[in-house]
């Protein structure tokens, strides 16, 4: 009798490990598969026999068909498909497809017992038992309605937007794959172009430009821009399918999916020739306007050099000539920045040829290069290439410094205005006798015989020139003969365009003696442990920044362009060089990128430029410099990362 209770303690205990481990292992049985299905209730799923009749129903049926087990079991499937539907013997349709390839997927309208209507998603699976005799069919029913809804919205939605723009009889709105080729056209689009949806879908949107234009590469250009920076604006002539032209204000997006991906573009196109006719009337206004558009650029040219002779002062070691540099720096470039400003508030003095001047020696060289950093941003924007040719000859003259850095500016302005995308500019500065001559020459379209005469008149516009989308030839080329003339020289300018391309202006200016050099004194007591090389073509911004350098207690040297930069790094083998990247010759970042090429223990580098956005910075760390500062330079920032190099 003593086994009972043993036997009772046994049997209450839990099955050993390994009893319990083999049994999780086995496969779940018919009542855990039934259980599981009837306890879902998301999906309708339920048996169907060889021929369609219901023959299970679980939970989720009952929930979305409405039909109880005993009110539907033994049915046909077919219960649950509209008349239309039915007409077409689609429940058939979907057995025998099933039964054929052993699975049927389809999304369709669906009845409950009520009669109401759902958008259902359904799978209907053949099932074979292990020797391959068939079954039956499993039918799996999910209610999709709400999705289905919102499709109908946002297909109602869009096709409201769709009947908007094709109702928009003011603008031309159509569409443009990523090549260019337009994919859709409006109404306002049939009206200002004059072509039918049929005659113009499928063709490249460069049809409505004039055939100059289009071989310039502009079309191509305003895509690329459009993509660049999201969207592009421009006003020029554009051409109707009967040739005639129209001005027009374009607006083109870049058009984007929401994985990002690059679809094609929009473009809104309206006619503005009418008011542009009333513009073209407002002749004072549009002066005042092109005015101060030229010079609010010129503004911003004296601040790095004044920013530079600030911190010079502000140092405790500078010394008697620093300072006495760091004035006459500050008080050069304010005494442009108050020239120019009286010109900015006072145009009538400029159109009326009242223009002062401010008489002083001035090296040629470093006009023109001042010069050309005042056109670097419109260069590069342009992606032009500079070719410089500078004569070796010391050549100085009496004038309005300011003044001749305008005269060279609006030139190089106006060549990289007018001369399409990745093109090239010549500037170059040789003695001839007692005269300098200033050569800027472009490879652009070039000026119409009939513009040509009245291109130095105010605002002269050459309507029918291929770069009329850029603007007219206006206040710039006036300026530069004005001011030429006021020191005594002249300009003159050459262009055929059917002989070869571009345009090229002369500038004749009479030579003075060199004055006497300004010796500096020695350079200040050195750390003896780094020599740093400046490298900037703003020779006041390069001047003051090595007697900063200087103050700091460094040996410094200086140099103005790109090849001399990589000379000077080769040969003086400088530990630091800090490098404009807007430089002529080569940029900074060639500049950088060849001194890393060549040498095989290359200089520490830190970049300098007008430009400070993410993409400049990462350029420059690209080309191997260890930092990228703006212009006007943060010399504390500077003072930091130079003791960290120590």
């Amino acid at each position: 009798m003593s086994a009972g209770p043993e036997s009772v303690h046994q049997a209450d205990d839990p099955l050993p490990l390994e009893q319990q481990r083999r049994s999780s292992t086995e496969a779940p049985t018919d009542a855990e598969y039934r259980l599981m299905i009837d306890s879902v209730s998301d999906y309708a799923i339920f048996l169907l026999d060889c021929d369609g009749f219901v023959r299970s129903w679980n939970a989720g049926a009952r929930l979305l068909k409405l039909y109880e087990a005993d009110e539907i079991i033994g049915r046909h499937f077919s219960i649950f498909y509209p008349a239309e539907l039915l007409a077409r013997r689609w429940p058939e349709q979907a057995l025998r497809t099933a039964g054929k390839i052993g699975r049927f997927e389809d999304e369709g309208w669906r009845l409950r017992k009520d009669g109401s209507r759902f958008w259902a998603s359904i799978v209907l699976t053949k099932l074979v038992d292990a020797q391959g005799q068939h079954l039956g069919y499993s039918k799996i029913t999910r209610d999709l309605t709400d999705r289905r809804r919102q499709e109908d919205r946002l297909r109602q939605s869009d096709e409201r937007f769709r009947l908007l723009v094709e109702g928009v009889s003011d603008y031309a709105i159509f569409m443009l794959n990523t090549r260019g080729t337009i994919i859709s056209w409006n109404s306002g689009a049939q009206k200002n172009k004059g072509y039918t949806a049929d005659e113009i879908i499928g063709q490249h949107f460069s049809i409505f430009y004039p055939p100059d234009v289009v071989a310039s590469g502009w079309p191509e250009d305003e895509l690329r821009f459009a993509i660049r920076d999201g969207r592009f604006e421009d006003e020029g002539w554009r051409v109707r399918k009967d040739g005639s032209r129209f001005w027009a204000s374009v607006v083109i997006t870049a058009l984007y999916d929401d994985l990002g991906h690059h679809r094609g573009f929009a473009k809104i196109t309206r006619d503005l020739t009418d008011r542009r006719r009333i513009v073209a009337l407002e002749d004072e206004s549009r002066r005042i306007t092109a005015f101060i558009a030229m010079l609010g650029h010129e503004l911003r040219n004296p601040l790095a050099p004044m920013a530079n002779a600030l911190s010079i002062l502000q140092l405790p070691q500078a010394g008697p000539e620093a300072v006495r540099i760091a004035r006459e720096v500050i008080d050069r470039q304010l005494r442009q920045m108050t020239r120019l400003v009286d010109d900015l508030l006072d145009v009538g003095r400029i159109t009326s040829g009242k223009v002062h001047l401010e008489w002083e020696q001035v090296k040629l060289r470093d006009a023109v290069m001042e010069a050309l950093e005042t056109a670097e941003p419109h260069i590069q924007a342009k992606r032009h290439v500079v070719e410089l040719h500078i004569d070796d000859a010391d050549l100085w003259m009496r004038g309005d410094r300011a003044r001749l850095i305008q005269i060279v500016g609006n030139l190089l302005n106006n060549a990289a205005k007018f001369t399409p995308a990745g093109g090239r500019i010549q500037l170059s500065l040789q003695q001839r006798g007692s005269n300098a001559r200033i050569v800027v020459q472009d490879n652009g379209p070039g000026i119409a015989a009939a513009t040509l005469p009245h291109v130095f008149g105010l605002f002269v516009q050459g309507e029918q020139d291929a770069s009329r989308s850029l603007g007219g030839l206006g206040l710039g080329l006036s300026l530069v003969q004005q001011l030429v003339t006021m020191h005594g020289g002249d300009v003159e300018v050459h262009s055929a365009p059917d002989q070869s391309p571009g345009a090229r202006f002369t500038v004749t200016l009479p030579l003075t003696h060199k004055p006497k050099p300004v010796t500096l004194p020695a350079a200040a007591a050195s750390r003896g442990h780094k020599f740093v090389i400046v490298v900037d073509d703003n020779v006041d911004a390069a001047l003051t920044l090595q007697l900063l350098l200087q103050g700091m207690g460094y040996e410094t040297g200086a140099t103005y362009d790109g090849h001399a930069a990589v000379d000077i790094a080769r040969s003086r083998r400088p530990e630091v060089m800090i490098i404009d990247i807007g430089l002529p010759g080569l940029t900074g970042l060639e500049v950088a990128t060849q001194i890393r090429r060549d040498m095989q223990h290359p200089p520490i580098m830190i970049a300098l430029s007008g430009y400070g956005q993410d993409k400049d910075r990462d350029a420059s760390l690209a080309a191997g410099f260890i930092a990228h500062f703006a212009k006007p330079l943060d010399v504390a920032q500077l003072t930091t990362l130079l003791a960290t190099l120590d």
